[in-house]
């Protein structure tokens, strides 16, 4: 037994031996190389464990919300409309007035109850009511509106201070930001909902004459009038249009920016009307076809095809053929560009263009000026008279016939009304101004006709009706 234990004990060392032996001496040699991780990998592992920390960097809401919620009001307006007639009606030769409801929404801008919403949600109106947040409701009064912006302004005498929101500069906005948007869609009370700034300066119209926020925030019928906000809750615009073909959100949805719903209130609130200040241009927005039209190398800015007479644009010296690149320091693409900036300004305020002409870069101080043209129907464009108009007419007062529409002018032609005639009444309503014709255009009911009474080129008085 020892025998067997001894040679089992000498084989084991004999085997250790011979390893060892060629560990050492024949083996080929191989250097180990240690590398630390990199900081940065080129990959990401496919755990989750870090997913959550790009979720606590999303922008919470929830603070926008409640500074908001308490200021944005439901709007109810009652109509009376003739409706559809009933065989019973036209056998009897009546109609029958009928009582319609059509609601939106509204934002309070102080504590003292004015608030702001869409004139179309007030339009027509024989009752308005305002329902808060907190199910209280008010009669409200119509300060004032103004259908161009799509503005308007009332006022509820409440118990006590109200909540309200305060103005954001809407010409920060930025594209990609994240909004709210608040207000009672299909009656429902207290909505919000989210979105980004999709585009700045949309025109809906294709007339220049709108600038609208895009945001895809979903916005339906009953939101007009509501509140876009940003995530301070601050107000930077009033939602006031969806594109649809439905009649419902599918995608984007557009606010008057507060800037120029702003600047409307202060008017209504200072002077009863609104206050347009106009730069005194006409031309359009240049691209690579628009300019090799206009034989220019630029494709962006507005390109000046005429200048107003009299207006600030004429007095600080634009010409035809300038190109117009900034406004204020703000780029200009687009025309809506432009009027978004101008709409958001008053009479007298002075804005700064960056023009390039012939080549060169100046900069321009334009005083703007009060609107004196206007657009009558079934006329055209007319502006405010001057004595020396008035007095080649042997009239004492009257607008000017500056441009008769393009529908119109044949009809015009043939009655022997040239441009320059001066129209000196509308509706039996004697006429000073371009404000005085367009108070009464804006007053007149849809069935009411048209009457024009002018003098022509030949010192003549004319009547003219149209339905």
């Amino acid at each position: 037994m020892k025998k067997i234990l001894s040679l089992v004990l000498v084989s084991a060392l004999g085997g250790m031996l011979t390893l060892g032996a060629y560990k050492l001496f024949l083996e080929p040699e191989n250097n180990l190389l240690v590398t630390s991780a990199p900081a940065n990998p080129a990959f990401l592992p496919t755990s989750n464990m870090n997913a959550y920390s790009t979720i606590s960097n999303a922008p919470d809401f929830a603070l926008a919300a409640e500074n908001t919620l308490n200021a944005v009001v439901h709007v109810k307006n009652v109509s009376i409309s003739s409706g559809q007639m009933s065989l019973q009606d036209l056998f009897l030769g009546r109609s029958t007035p009928r009582a319609q409801m059509g609601t939106g929404s509204g934002v309070i801008v102080n504590a003292d109850g004015y608030i702001i919403t869409n004139n179309h949600v007030i339009n027509n109106s024989n009752e308005l009511s305002v329902t808060l947040n907190n199910n209280r409701t008010y009669k409200a009064e119509i300060v004032g509106s103004d259908p161009i912006t799509d503005i308007a302004l009332l006022k509820i005498d409440a118990d006590g201070d109200l909540p309200f929101v305060t103005f954001a500069d809407s010409d920060e906005v930025k594209v990609g930001e994240w909004v709210l948007a608040v207000g009672n869609p299909f009656n429902l009370t207290s909505t919000v909902t989210a979105g980004i700034i999709s585009a700045k300066a949309r025109d809906l119209s294709g007339t220049s004459s709108q600038s609208f926020i895009q945001t895809d925030a979903a916005v339906n019928p009953g939101n007009s009038g509501g509140a876009l906000v940003n995530t301070r809750g601050e107000l930077i615009g009033i939602n006031t249009a969806i594109s649809s073909q439905t009649g419902s959100y599918v995608g984007y949805s557009f606010a008057v920016p507060s800037n120029i719903a702003r600047r409307v209130i202060e008017d209504i609130m200072e002077y009863g009307n609104v206050q347009n200040g106009i730069l005194g241009i006409s031309g359009g927005a240049l691209n690579s076809e628009v300019s090799k039209d206009f034989g220019v190398s630029d494709t962006q800015g507005i390109y000046v095809d005429s200048v107003i007479e009299s207006s600030g644009a004429e007095k600080a010296g634009i010409k035809k053929g300038d190109i117009i690149k900034e406004i204020d320091n703000i780029k200009v693409s687009k025309f809506a560009d432009l009027t978004g900036h101008i709409n958001a300004k008053r009479v007298n305020d002075v804005v700064s263009l960056k023009i390039s002409r012939d080549g060169n870069i100046k900069t321009v101080n334009v005083t703007l000026t009060r609107n004196e043209t206007i657009i009558i129907p079934m006329v055209g464009q007319v502006k405010n008279a001057k004595p020396e108009d008035l007095k080649k007419y042997k009239a004492t007062h009257g607008v000017k016939i500056t441009e008769f529409s393009q529908r119109n002018a044949e009809e015009w032609e043939k009655y022997g009304v040239k441009e320059g005639a001066i129209i000196t009444a509308i509706n039996d309503q004697k006429i000073n101004s371009v404000d005085d014709a367009q108070n009464i255009i804006k007053n007149l009911s849809r069935y009411e006709p048209l009457k024009i009474e002018l003098i022509n080129s030949n010192g003549e008085k004319e009547r003219y009706f149209f339905r």
